[in-house]
Formats: structure tokens, sequence, C-alpha cells
């Protein structure tokens, strides 16, 4: 019989807060991460979490190398760049009926069912944010009560692939089946892009986007924007937390506009205080994904001929932060005073 084992592979942030959830919830699953400061103290600890939550868990940490036998499931939180190396190097560790789980930001469940097949793929949004505070230690930085997973599955993954995940991610928090994978995509892309990519921008959390007077016009015209290249690519944007977003921020004139002016902090209360994995790897002097956020918006938009000068300028501006041309700071959003 083939052995029914779990995996958190590129257990940082999110995947330390959802394996020390599991981990205490009875599930017996490894959290894999090539950070031997962070490896070690998880095993010398366990998974400390704080902020909107208080816990320590003694964990299963070990480093890829270590991986042995196969898996049922592994969940892939690595950065997507990555993904043609990493991927290829799980292949041959699931089961004969195994699935990789992509939590990753952007839409890689295509290029993922190249090398593994579709029958080996499914996607899942994180609908909240946490952030690496020290060696085995996360901060979750959204309210518990707004904690969810939206997923979805590529053709031939069965219903009990598709139940065993669903309660394996159900040890955490509430979970969504999406019919609608690519639209749950692109709503949680349009969300990344806005306060993921401006907060980088701005070196803030998603409040600093939602709630500044000067970054908000950028923010609902990045919104638009992603909505215009979504729409023009054929996909019907899913719901988030049950809220239509294209309904609460799409504006074509002045009055929707202000409205959705006044709802963007509201909206965004209950995460205001996540903070972009971008601008994390940013201060740790790490290249950030940028080109798997903003940068599919850009090269949708070109497919489309859906015109995405705000997204344009975010990987500019981010990619000259990364490069240490531009400091992480509010400042920045005088480079898009063109753009409002």
């Amino acid at each position: 019989m083939q052995e029914r084992k779990v995996a958190i592979y590129g257990a940082g942030s999110l995947g330390t807060v959802l394996g020390a959830f599991m981990t205490k919830n009875g599930v017996d699953v490894e959290l894999v991460n090539r950070n031997k400061a962070h490896v070690q103290a998880l095993r010398e600890k366990g998974a400390h979490i704080i902020g909107t939550v208080e816990m320590t868990v003694p964990v299963k940490a070990i480093f890829p190398d270590e991986m042995q036998g196969t898996y049922e499931v592994i969940f892939l939180m690595t950065k997507q760049l990555f993904n043609p190396e990493v991927v290829t190097f799980l292949k041959p560790m699931l089961t004969e009926d195994g699935v990789i789980v992509t939590l990753q930001n952007g839409i890689p469940e295509p290029g993922i069912a190249e090398i593994v097949g579709k029958e080996h793929t499914m996607g899942c949004t994180v609908e909240w944010g946490a952030t690496l505070s020290a060696p085995g230690e996360c901060t979750l930085t959204s309210d518990k009560e707004s904690l969810s997973y939206h997923m979805g599955r590529m053709d031939g993954i069965t219903d009990a692939q598709m139940q065993r995940v669903k309660e394996l991610l159900e040890k955490m928090c509430p979970v969504h089946f999406e019919e609608n994978l690519l639209g749950a995509r692109w709503s949680k892309l349009l969300i990344n892009a806005t306060f993921s990519g401006l907060g980088t921008v701005v070196g803030g959390c998603f409040g600093a986007v939602s709630e500044d007077k000067d970054v908000q016009p950028i923010a609902l015209a990045c919104m638009k924007e992603c909505i215009d290249v979504g729409r023009a690519a054929g996909e019907t944007f899913a719901p988030v937390q049950g809220k239509d977003i294209t309904k609460l921020f799409y504006y074509k004139n002045g009055l929707k506009k202000a409205v959705a002016k006044l709802i963007l902090p509201i909206a965004m209360k209950k995460h205001r205080d996540i903070e972009p994995s971008m601008l994390q790897d940013l201060k740790k002097g790490k290249p950030c994904e940028v080109d798997a956020i903003n940068g599919v918006v850009c090269e949708w938009g070109r497919k489309c001929g859906v015109p995405t000068p705000v997204n344009d300028r975010i990987v500019e501006v981010i990619k000259k932060e990364q490069a240490g041309e531009l400091p992480l700071e509010k400042s920045n959003i005088r480079l898009f005073a063109d753009l409002k």
C-alpha cells in the first residue's frame, strides 16, 4: 500500500501557520524549508504563532533533501519563479493519485500541470496573511474570523482527491470550493496586484494602500485595470469571501469611483495589517515575485490589447526598489501622479 503522507513545501510564513494548525488538529504533516535557522528553530522550539492567535505547536520540520517516500498531498508554497525546478523535483514523490496543491500567487496551475499533469494539479487561493517574524515564529496578520481558502481543480482531479485536500485545509479554517478556479485566481490576482503591489511600492501594509488618500486613487485604477484585463481574457471574477469585488470596485464614472473609494478601507479592515510578501522579500534583500503578480496582469494586457499603465509602473518601481535605486517609502507614490 502506498504511503499517504502530507507535506507543506516552502513552509515560510504562510506554510508554517498552516502546518501549525494542521499539526495541532491531528495531521501528521512535514514542514519542508531550505532556511536552516527556521527549520532548526521549528525542531527545537516548535512553531510559535502570534498576532491574532497565540500558540506554540511541536511540528515535524525537514529540509528538501530529507523528504522520503511518496506523498498523497504536497502543498506548494514556494515563490512561483522557482516552479520549473521545484515541481520537477517533487514529481517523482507523488503517489499514483497524489496531488500538488499550489497556494502560490499569480496563475500557477497551467505551468504546474505541464510538468505533473492536470490529474495531479489543484489550486487554492489564500484569503489571509502572515509574516515570518523570526526563525520559528510567524505573525498571523488577518483577523481570525476572516480566514478562508478558495480551492479548485484541473481536469482529471477526482471528488475523492478534492475532499481529502478540503479536509486537510479545514483543520485551519473554512474552505470554499470554486468551480471557476481561474476566476478565483483572477480575483486573488486583483487583490495581490493592488494591495501587495502598491503596499510594496510605498513600503507599507495593506492598510497603507486602502486608507491613504494619496494611494487610494491609484489602488482603484489598478483594480479597474485588472478587471478590464481579466474580462478581456474571458474570465469571470469569482466572489471573495462572499463579495463580488467587480461590483464593489469597478467604475465608469466619478460617482461610482467616489463610492468605491469610501468602501475601500471598510473592505480591507480585517486585513489591513497584512505585510506584502514582496515587501518582506525586499526587506530581506531577496528578489520578489512581482513578475508573477503585477507582471501577469501586464502580460495578459498585452495579449488582449488592454493597456496596463498602472501595473506597468508598479513593476517598474518595485524593480527599482529591488535594485536599491529607490527607498521603500510612501513618497514613491509621487511616481504615479500622472496616472490618477
